[in-house]
């Protein structure tokens, strides 16, 4: 009897170490599948714009619908910031405006004599509309009216300082002739708010959280500019096409607003693959619901107009995704 129980004590024994073995390997094998998970970065830009919820619902897609990938989106200073990460290898995906994409191509503007040779394009996403907010009380009618005025231009080096210098210049207007502020997008908005500034430019989807926020405690209006203004500016940059914002987008903004808008774009690294591209391609557009569920802009966010106002080449990825479904 004693002989048995010792053959039975030898064999729970050899039991419980097979388990723990199998355990071990179960958790390694585990552990090398997170290791081999391709992880991205996405380059978006401030937490109050409309490119940090659209990254991060992106990323939302990517981690739920694209195998073995993890993706996290980054708070950036948005376009220049997030086109020097992409030429630095320093995120993978990036969302940007289409005229920052093509002065970085084309090493112009601020790429002067540094193109970025990495960056190849996924998708135009929505209309960035460039808003020129302006305080009910600073009695501004006209883009001339802003000589003079304590205008807020954008983070130093951002998009949103390229689209005011691009406005500001076509008519005739510099940094002496106006009391400039480099700000970022929350930054504005709280001195509007605080009524240190007459003016803020913002370049975004509508409508922006930041302009809700002032609208909600103070009048406000949008700057409207006139279709031979909005020409003038069209024959110097052709990117930047005519856009109507409706009456009502913000509390006192009683008149539907004409004025300029851009193309947000979705870039990738030059190095991902074409599988992988295609993937997270696929993802995007088959799952619009979750981007629509983050930004109302989203809605905007499709298939048929991913190639509009696109100013680089397109991965082969992203390509082959829209031949497929056109």
């Amino acid at each position: 009897m004693k002989h048995i129980r010792n053959k039975l004590t030898i064999s729970m024994v050899l039991l419980v170490i097979v388990g723990l073995v199998a355990v071990g390997c179960s958790s390694g094998n585990k552990e090398m599948t997170e290791s081999q998970k391709e992880f991205l970065s996405i380059a978006t830009g401030g937490t109050s714009g409309t490119y940090y919820p659209i990254g991060g619902a992106i990323a939302k897609i990517i981690n739920e619908k694209v195998t073995d990938v993890s993706a996290s989106a980054q708070s950036t200073g948005a376009s220049v910031t997030n086109t020097r990460l992409i030429g630095k290898k320093q995120v993978e995906l990036a969302i940007l405006q289409n005229d920052i994409a093509s002065y970085a191509v084309n090493g112009k503007n601020k790429f002067e004599g540094k193109p970025v040779k990495n960056m190849l394009g996924i998708a135009t996403l929505y209309p960035e509309i460039i808003q020129v907010v302006v305080r009910d009380e600073a009695n501004i009618n006209d883009i001339k009216d802003l000589k003079g005025k304590r205008v807020a231009v954008g983070a130093p080096g951002s998009g949103v300082e390229a689209n005011a210098k691009q406005i500001l210049n076509t008519f005739d207007i510099t940094y002496d002739d106006i009391d400039e502020d480099f700000l970022s997008f929350a930054e504005a908005a709280g001195r509007l708010k605080n009524r240190q500034v007459d003016v803020v430019f913002l370049t975004a989807g509508v409508p922006t959280a930041a302009v809700m926020d002032v609208a909600a405690t103070q009048n406000i209006d949008l700057l409207n500019f006139t279709d031979k203004q909005i020409k003038k500016l069209n024959s110097k940059y052709s990117y930047l096409t005519k856009v109507e914002v409706p009456a009502n987008t913000y509390n006192g903004q009683d008149e539907q607003v004409q004025t300029i808008a851009l193309k947000a774009t979705l870039v990738a690294q030059k190095g991902l693959s074409k599988d992988l591209v295609y993937d997270i391609t696929k993802a995007i557009f088959e799952n619009r619901d979750i981007l629509i569920a983050a930004h109302k802009r989203a809605e905007d966010i499709k298939v048929k107009n991913a190639e509009n106002g696109m100013t680089i080449p397109l991965h082969l990825g992203a390509k082959q995704y829209f031949e497929e479904v056109k």
